[in-house]
């Protein structure tokens, strides 16, 4: 490390050494190594395609490779890109044709990125976006997934096959199981479309209705035609929410405006159910907060939930954004990752 010049985040930088060198004592096959070798090439690519765009934040646009550009999906991919990029996002998606092509389009090759898979039978990644600097190819799904759903603070799915349908339940699994940090997810159809209605069907009656999942499970996933209100959705969620942060059983909320005390009442009173016990108070920041100088400036509320309340925590965000208190106007989420 002192001759590579690592002079940062020297033990974690210590601690992939020491894996790669465990790795090679445990005698594993060829194909193992040749795996991990690949994974941790492809993880690093990633990680230097997107260090330039740090401090942007960024949707991720999933959909069919096969939509034509006469299919109104393609145009609704193209205009809900525009619309965020406007507002000062960056628009991910997996470089192929298609909804990712009509995406990259919208957003222009300067506020898009691409993570593109390497398959024997489909076409060439698109050319929008497509300059070094704006793309990285992958061998595997499972570090391309990664990249998509780590660097976004918002995620649009359009219809699409197997590939698509991977992708959103694995959003919907991170999201129901809090592995993921609260994001809003619209799954937006061509006007009249009735792909993720009959999804959606699908979950409650044949999931929630054998008793698989939560009956509400999907209450915080915008299912919808419309592109303004998928824009507004993306945007609107992070119009006062700002971030998160465990310590220990407790929940801090940093927001960009502090509720009054009727508004904080209110809350209380609609959300009763969020907590495991006591009520949702606003607080300064914590010790451990402070001791790590984590973003002091802003206004917090902290609750002790429910473990599985994630669908309440989602409609809470949402209701932050709708107090009176509340900024006017919608701004882009603070960056992922």
């Amino acid at each position: 490390m002192d001759e590579a010049g690592i002079d940062g985040q020297r033990a974690l930088v210590r601690r992939v050494l020491a894996a790669g060198l465990g790795l090679g004592q445990d005698r594993p096959t060829r194909l193992d190594l040749k795996i991990t070798a690949a994974a941790v090439e492809e993880m690093r690519a990633a990680f230097r395609l997107f260090a330039p765009f740090r401090g942007t934040p960024k949707v991720t646009v999933f959909g069919s490779a096969r939509t034509q550009s006469h299919d109104p999906l393609w145009r609704g991919a193209e205009e809900a890109a525009a619309g965020l990029a406007e507002l000062g996002w960056m628009v991910v998606t997996g470089a192929g044709p298609g909804i990712m092509e009509a995406a990259a389009t919208g957003a222009g090759p300067e506020r898009s990125l691409g993570v593109s898979i390497r398959l024997p039978f489909e076409e060439s990644p698109h050319a929008v976006g497509s300059g070094d600097a704006h793309r990285v190819a992958m061998k595997y799904f499972f570090t391309r997934k990664l990249m998509l759903v780590k660097e976004s603070s918002g995620f649009i799915c359009l219809p699409g096959g197997f590939g698509t349908m991977d992708e959103t339940f694995e959003l919907l699994t991170l999201q129901q199981t809090g592995k993921m940090d609260p994001a809003p997810i619209v799954l937006l159809d061509r006007p009249g479309g009735t792909f993720w209605r009959g999804f959606a069907r699908f979950v409650t009656e044949e999931l929630a209705g054998s008793g698989l999942i939560a009956v509400n499970d999907l209450d915080r996933v915008l299912v919808t035609d419309s592109v303004p209100a998928a824009v507004a959705e993306i945007s609107g969620f992070w119009r006062n929410y700002d971030s998160l942060r465990w310590v220990g059983e407790r929940l801090v909320l940093r927001l960009r405006r502090a509720p009054g005390d009727g508004e904080l009442a209110e809350l209380n009173e609609r959300f009763s159910g969020i907590c495991a016990s006591g009520r949702i108070e606003a607080a300064e920041a914590l010790p451990e907060e402070r001791d790590d100088r984590d973003r002091l400036e802003l206004p917090r509320l902290v609750l002790t939930p429910r473990r599985r309340a994630v669908g309440d925590l989602y409609r809470l965000i949402r209701a932050l954004g709708e107090l009176p208190s509340a900024p006017s106007e919608a701004r882009p989420a603070p960056p992922a990752g």
